[in-house]
């Protein structure tokens, strides 16, 4: 399952967005380090599901008339504050539990309610633009200084006639969630010496930093745009990153009016309807959402999540079958099951997706739209329906 953290400032508005996303109960306060130990949880992103092709609806838990949400895990990682990755607020704790997560969401305080260390100030005496960059460069100098505090190994091991930078670096690296293939990458975009009894500070610290970003991408989430200043929504905007307005307040809200029967709403709709009798107070609160769900095309959680899965990591859902003209797993069920693949990924990437043992025993495919076989260097598209064929099946 891809793994999509949620980091920030304090008082930023985290641990709402995770409730809202994942429907745990979890500590929301208005005070510094509301969250000590990350939170994990099962969200989803959204997409449509294939069964909308068929003239009836896949009988999926996670299909709503055509809408499919796909698990994700959802990791709320505490507050950081200034000067983390020396340490700070328990920095190097947090930024340790940043390091098995696929995507970031950086959550901000676009209404600059709150200062730099997370305290409340006066909404727009705060410029948010301060975080734009505030969460990568934290990770960069904490990585770059776990790279300077171990280059002594690296060092030793280039005395050995056989000596590989790349699987020395990626020794040194596995534990940030780096494979050999993002270490390679990383080093044939960057120019360094061979000797790393040469390398100095410069070098490590652009290592760092590139390899972060090749595997640490980062969404800004412009949190709390109900109160926001527009003027500070538009600068966000204008930043070199990808920003979605949200309101994780506002999707709270909603997710839990429509676990009551109040509303009728699907978590990434634009709008929602008044299903049951409100107080005035209540339809005020949900009228005042939905204008600013109206402005920005919903509450930005739902957006969130997709930007980063299917936006950031450029991945495709594809759905394995048994039954390639029913569209059905063994015991009948419609597309029961759904898989967050790479683009470019083929059928047999998908069999191993599965299970290695039917990776392990893949003979060929079907594209179950299509009706045909497919070759094992077939790519995969957005709302592919496979069969797998294999010896383990």
């Amino acid at each position: 399952m891809l793994s999509v953290a949620l980091a920030g400032k304090p008082n930023a508005g985290k641990s709402t967005f995770f409730q809202a996303a994942t429907r745990a109960d979890v500590d929301v306060g208005n005070y510094p380090f509301t969250t000590i130990d990350p939170n994990r949880g099962v969200s989803h992103v959204r997409t449509e599901c294939p069964c909308l092709a068929r003239d009836e609806r896949c009988d999926s838990d996670n299909c709503r008339d055509g809408k499919r949400y796909v698990p994700v895990e959802l990791l709320d990682v505490a507050g950081l504050v200034p000067g983390a990755h020396e340490g700070r607020g328990l920095g190097n704790q947090f930024l340790d539990a940043l390091t098995d997560a696929d995507v970031i969401l950086n959550v901000v305080d676009a209404a600059g309610a709150t200062n730099a260390e997370g305290e409340p100030v006066e909404v727009g005496t705060y410029d948010p633009t301060e975080e734009a960059t505030f969460i990568e460069e934290e990770m960069d100098r904490w990585l770059a200084g776990i790279v300077e505090r171990n280059w002594e190994s690296v060092e030793r091991k280039s005395r050995s006639p056989d000596f590989d930078i790349d699987e020395a670096l990626h020794d040194l690296l596995t534990g940030f969630g780096a494979d050999e293939y993002d270490v390679t990458a990383t080093l044939r975009g960057m120019e360094y010496p061979e000797n790393p009894r040469r390398w100095e500070d410069d070098h490590r610290e652009t290592l760092a930093r590139d390899l972060r970003a090749r595997t640490k991408p980062i969404v800004l989430v412009a949190n709390k745009i109900d109160i926001a200043p527009p003027e500070n929504v538009e600068a966000l905007r204008e930043t070199d990153k990808p920003v979605v307005p949200c309101t994780a307040d506002g999707e709270l809200a909603l997710r839990n009016g429509a676990d009551a029967g109040i509303i009728d709403y699907d978590p990434g709709d634009a709008d929602f309807d008044i299903l049951g009798d409100v107080s005035d107070q209540q339809e005020q609160g949900l009228e005042k959402i939905r204008e600013t769900m109206a402005e920005y095309g919903g509450t930005g959680v739902q957006q969130s999540l997709n930007e980063a899965v299917y936006g950031l990591l450029d991945r495709i859902t594809a759905y394995p079958v048994q039954n390639e003209s029913k569209w059905t797993d063994g015991t009948g069920n419609v597309l029961p099951d759904a898989f967050l693949l790479p683009r470019g990924s083929t059928p047999k990437d998908l069999a191993f997706a599965v299970h290695s043992d039917i990776g392990e025993g893949y003979l060929h495919a079907v594209d179950a739209r299509a009706g045909r076989r497919i070759g094992e260097d077939h790519e995969l598209e957005e709302g592919d329906v496979i069969k797998v064929v294999s010896t383990a099946s």
